[in-house]
């Protein structure tokens, strides 16, 4: 039975729709783009399915297509730490790649989701040969470096309105995930897991974000308003007193 095989022995060749949402591949010049579309393979991925596992070597670098994926690591007491989730148009793992390095997280679906992946071996030729593809992995690390920071000074200050509001400016990040636009496919259970909270003070949180006018909360997703702003309320300097 198809349920009982791997995500990677799931794996098959892109559609024309699919390859179309990958951000990256019309910084290719010509000889580029066939090298690596004659390569890329999906996955389709269910609930609860694992992309990759901490300690894992890495064979591809992987990009979210369809769904909705979290990143985590456990620590010694068991204890489940989330850095960050990774919807549509997010690209992960460069940092791995480029080091050829066992992963040191997890990525799980949350939900139904197609992945994409590159072999290792053709993203190394990319960072050889196209300029575009050089620039494109820069800004993902540039604003994932960014992402973690402030989420790392965020956590700090154990404050449940901020973390959800910095969770979703994070989601909406037009470079690291072009794929959303302004309107994010997620239940409020799912943002619940990525933040860490329970769904009922998710829902507070959100509803507080809603009152200023800075989101939507709309059937089966949220609606930023003004990113700006949802942006800006993550920074401890504008906190009412």
């Amino acid at each position: 039975m198809s349920t009982d095989l791997t995500l990677h022995q799931r794996r098959r060749t892109p559609t024309p729709d699919e390859l179309s949402s990958i951000p990256w591949l019309p910084l290719l010049l010509p000889e580029e783009r066939a090298r690596a579309v004659a390569v890329l393979q999906v996955g389709d991925a269910a609930l609860g399915d694992y992309v990759c596992r901490v300690g894992k070597p890495v064979t591809y670098w992987f990009g979210v297509v369809e769904g909705l994926l979290k990143m985590s690591s456990d620590t010694a007491q068991g204890v489940t730490i989330t850095f960050a989730g990774l919807p549509p148009g997010g690209w992960f793992g460069e940092g791995t790649t480029i080091k050829r390095e066992s992963y040191r997280y997890n990525i799980q679906a949350l939900r139904k989701s197609v992945v994409a992946g590159l072999p290792v071996d053709t993203f190394h030729w990319l960072l050889d040969h196209s300029i575009g593809f050089n620039r494109f992995v820069m800004n993902q690390l540039n604003e994932r470096l960014g992402q973690f920071i402030a989420a790392r000074e965020i956590d700090r200050l154990n404050n449940p309105d901020v973390r959800v509001a910095r969770s979703l400016a994070a989601l909406f990040n037009p470079v690291l995930y072009p794929g959303v636009g302004e309107v994010l496919r997620i239940t409020q259970q799912e943002l619940a897991y990525l933040v860490g909270l329970s769904r009922q003070r998710v829902n507070e949180a959100l509803a507080a974000l809603e009152a200023q006018g800075t989101i939507r909360v709309e059937y089966g997703g949220l609606r930023v308003l003004d990113l700006g702003a949802l942006r800006s309320s993550m920074m401890p300097a504008k906190k009412d007193l």
